[in-house]
């Protein structure tokens, strides 16, 4: 792992060409400068932080409900707990592919479906408007199990002692749940949260398969940027620098939990 970020810093400082390696040079900081006067760059940073923040955000809240009515003594809840897993255990490029099914404009159910109720056929990969929404619904889909699932873990692990008394002290489910069971699976909630932003910030297989970053850019994230400026464009220097860019943001994202994680120590 430290040798491929090493190289990454070291050929964002660099012009590289796949195609004509011997003329690599270092060119400085010419990289971020040229980055930073790209308007594409620019389209696709606010493109992530929708695609990163807005999914995640929409997993931890639906995530969070399943975790609560699976914790509940339902019948066949080993089964659905299994049930609820599938998608997280299956392939993106399979998920990817499976929705392009399902959002084709001319044979895709969901069409067919709102046809039944006489709204008409809906450009959901291929409009501006609709693209990216539309990926991080899939994506939300796809992240809810794993929420779901973390979060579950950590409910199981609170005492019944303490909801037993919460519940003799006449506190209703909400007071329970915010002032007792949320404190406790804070930590939990929290990690989970991290992972998945960091995950999600650097996954673009969905959106790479369904729409590579169109229409119009308007579904183009930093890492879909650096993969098409690297490998598409050859251009391995501004890709790398692209990638550098993205992998501070995070970073800063990875401080703030650990400066989170120690103050929740310290209380």
């Amino acid at each position: 792992m430290i040798w491929p970020a090493i190289n990454a810093v070291y050929l964002s400082f660099t012009s590289t060409n796949l195609l004509n390696l011997s003329e690599q040079t270092l060119i400085g900081l010419d990289n971020f400068r040229a980055m930073l006067a790209d308007p594409v760059f620019y389209t696709a940073l606010v493109n992530s932080l929708w695609w990163t923040f807005g999914a995640v955000f929409f997993q931890l809240l639906f995530g969070m409900i399943g975790a609560l009515a699976l914790n509940q003594n339902i019948k066949f809840r080993g089964l659905i707990r299994g049930l609820v897993l599938l998608p997280w255990a299956t392939p993106s490029v399979l998920i990817a592919l499976m929705w392009m099914w399902i959002l084709d404009p001319n044979l895709g159910i969901a069409n067919r479906m709102l046809g039944f109720i006489g709204i008409g056929a809906q450009p959901w990969l291929s409009d501006p408007g609709t693209a990216l929404p539309t990926l991080i619904f899939i994506d939300v889909w796809f992240g809810i199990p794993f929420f779901a699932v973390m979060i579950l873990a950590a409910l199981q692990s609170v005492p019944h002692e303490l909801l037993e008394a919460a519940r003799i002290d006449g506190a209703n489910a909400w007071n329970t749940f915010w002032r007792v069971v949320l404190p406790l699976i804070l930590p939990a909630v929290l990690i989970t949260t991290t992972l998945r932003l960091i995950w999600t910030a650097n996954f673009f297989d969905l959106i790479l398969i369904l729409t590579n970053g169109g229409p119009a850019n308007a579904s183009l994230t930093v890492p879909l940027y650096a993969y098409q400026t690297a490998y598409r464009g050859m251009d391995f220097g501004l890709g790398a620098a692209l990638a550098v860019a993205q992998a501070a943001f995070l970073a800063i994202l990875v401080v703030l939990y650990m400066r989170q994680i120690r103050k929740s120590d310290i209380a």
